[in-house]
C-alpha cells in the first residue's frame, strides 16, 4: 500500500473562528464559510481542509484519544498533569465550561460544516473524480460523527429504540448564521442511522486504493467499529472480514514496529500524518510522552494494575517504559510521528469477537484471529479461546488508543465504580452552545 505523507493539509480559505465574546457568539455546528466553491481545483483544495480538521487535537490529532482513556481509567492510567480540564475528565467531575469537551464540539462540527460544504459543491467537480470526493466527504463526517455521538449521547442499546439524546445532525452546509442554524439534538438512534448511511455510500464511492486517504476499506474498517459498538455482530464481522481478505493490509511480525514512524506501516488502515509543521495539534506525545522524547513532563502515567493485566513474555507490556518517575505507553513516545487511528488487528479482533458471539466461523475461527494477534505479541497460541479471551486481548491490543470508555458502555462495565450509563461518564453539551442556542438540551447532572 502506499505510504507517502501529506506535509501540510493547507486551506486555501478561512472558515471563520468562533469569537469569545457573548455579542459575537454563533453555534459550532455553523461555522461560517468564505470561500466560493465555483471550481474543481477549490473543492478539492476544501477537502484538503476537511482532513485537516479532522486531524486535529480535540477529534483524531489525540485529545479524543486521551479523553476516552482518562474517562475509562478505572485505576490504570492516572491523570498528573497541571491542566484542569483533563483533570475533571478524569476525576468525572467535568463542568459544563470543561475546555476538552467546548474543543471536541467544535472540532467536530468544524469538520463536519467543510465535509458538507464540499458535498453541496459536487457539480463543479471533474467526472471522474466526483465519486471520491464525495466518498471521502461522506467518511469525514461520519468520522465526526461517531466521536460525537459516543462522548455526548448515552451508548446504543442494541434492540432498543435509543431516543436517548444524541448530538445536532447538520446536514447542510451553513454559509450564514440564521434562525435554522439553532437547531435541537437528534437521538442516538438517528446519529447512527446517519453515520451508517454515509459509511455505505462511502464504501461504493471510495477506490480500493487511495494513498494515505480514506479509501474503500478505511470505510469498512470504519462500518466494522461502528456495528461493533451497536451490538450488530453479523455487520461487523462482515466488515472486518471484507478489510481482512482484501490483502490491502497485513499484521507486522515486530509489535513494537507500528509505533513511531515517519510513515504508515502496512497495518495502518487510516493514520492521522504529522510533521513538524503541524505538531501541535498531535497530542498524544504531548500529554503521553516525557520531554526527553518531546513531550510535557509525563501528565499520563501507566498504573501497576494495568500493567497486571499483561503475561510474562508479552511483547506489549514490554513497549512499556519507565521515564520521569513513572511507567509510560511506548506508543505515543516519539515526535513527529504518524498516529494510528484504524489499524488491522483491531479487525482480526472484531471479526474473532463478533464469531465467537455468533457461533460462527466466517473467513476464520476465533481462535485462529486470536492466536493471529496472540502469537504476534510473542505469546504461545492457544486451541481454544473464550469470548473472555477475546475481550482481554482486544483490552491488551489496543490499549491507549482511544477505545476504552467506549468498550466499557458497550460491555456494560464499570469505570472508577461508575456503572457504564453514568452520566459522570458523558460530556456536557458545552456551555457556550446552550447560551446560543436554547433547543440544545442539556445533559443531566450539568
Amino acid at each position: 500500500m502506499k505510504s507517502y505523507k501529506l506535509w501540510s493539509l493547507v486551506l486555501a480559505v478561512t472558515f471563520l473562528a468562533a469569537c469569545d465574546k457573548k455579542l459575537d457568539l454563533e453555534p459550532a455546528q455553523s461555522i461560517s464559510e468564505s470561500l466560493a466553491l465555483d471550481n474543481d481545483v477549490n473543492v478539492k483544495s476544501v477537502l484538503l481542509g476537511a482532513y485537516d480538521a479532522l486531524a486535529t487535537d480535540g477529534l483524531l490529532g489525540g485529545n479524543g484519544v486521551r479523553d476516552a482513556e482518562l474517562v475509562g481509567a478505572d485505576g490504570e492510567i492516572r491523570w498528573v498533569g497541571t491542566f484542569d480540564g483533563p483533570r475533571q475528565i478524569f476525576n468525572h467531575q467535568m463542568i459544563a465550561e470543561n475546555g476538552e469537551a467546548q474543543n471536541m464540539w467544535e472540532d467536530a462540527y468544524n469538520a463536519i460544516n467543510i465535509s458538507n460544504n464540499v458535498l453541496e459543491a459536487l457539480e463543479v467537480v471533474n467526472a471522474d473524480d466526483r465519486a471520491v470526493v464525495e466518498g471521502e466527504a461522506r467518511w469525514i463526517r461520519a468520522m465526526a460523527y461517531f466521536q460525537l455521538v459516543r462522548f455526548y449521547g448515552q451508548a446504543y442499546q442494541a434492540g432498543g429504540n435509543n431516543s436517548q439524546l444524541g448530538v445536532p445532525l447538520v446536514l447542510r452546509a451553513t454559509r450564514k448564521i440564521d434562525e435554522a442554524s439553532f437547531v435541537p439534538r437528534n437521538t442516538v438512534e438517528e446519529c447512527y442511522t446517519q453515520i451508517l448511511d454515509d459509511i455505505t455510500q462511502a464504501k461504493t464511492l471510495l477506490p480500493e486504493d487511495n494513498g494515505i486517504r480514506a479509501g474503500k476499506y478505511a470505510a469498512a474498517a470504519l462500518a466494522a467499529r461502528v456495528y461493533l459498538q451497536m451490538g450488530r455482530y453479523a455487520e461487523a464481522r462482515d466488515n472486518a472480514n471484507e478489510v481482512i481478505g482484501s490483502g490491502a493490509y497485513s499484521l507486522l511480525s515486530n509489535y513494537a514496529d507500528l509505533w513511531n514512524q515517519e510513515d504508515n506501516t502496512n497495518e495502518d488502515i487510516f493514520a492521522v500524518q504529522i510533521s513538524s509543521q503541524d505538531f501541535a495539534e498531535a497530542t498524544l506525545v504531548i500529554y503521553y510522552s516525557i520531554p526527553g522524547f518531546g513531550g510535557r513532563d509525563g501528565d499520563i502515567e501507566i498504573e501497576q494494575k494495568h500493567l497486571n493485566l499483561y503475561s510474562a513474555g508479552d511483547d506489549r507490556l514490554d513497549l512499556h517504559y519507565s521515564g520521569n518517575g513513572a511507567m509510560r505507553t511506548g506508543k505515543w513516545r516519539n515526535q513527529y510521528n504518524n498516529q494510528s487511528v484504524i489499524r488491522l488487528a483491531e479487525m482480526y479482533l472484531i471479526r474473532a469477537e463478533s464469531n465467537a458471539r455468533l457461533s460462527t466461523s466466517v473467513g476464520a475461527t476465533p481462535a485462529a484471529d486470536y492466536n493471529a494477534i496472540h502469537t504476534r505479541a510473542g505469546l504461545p497460541a492457544k486451541n481454544t479461546v473464550t469470548l473472555d479471551d477475546i475481550l482481554l486481548e482486544r483490552r491488551l491490543e489496543l490499549a491507549h488508543e482511544g477505545h476504552r470508555i467506549h468498550d466499557i458502555k458497550r460491555l456494560k462495565g464499570t469505570a472508577d465504580g461508575l456503572n457504564w450509563d453514568d452520566n459522570k461518564l458523558l460530556f456536557p453539551i458545552p456551555a457556550r452552545e446552550i447560551e446560543v442556542n436554547a433547543k440544545l438540551a442539556q445533559n443531566a447532572g450539568y
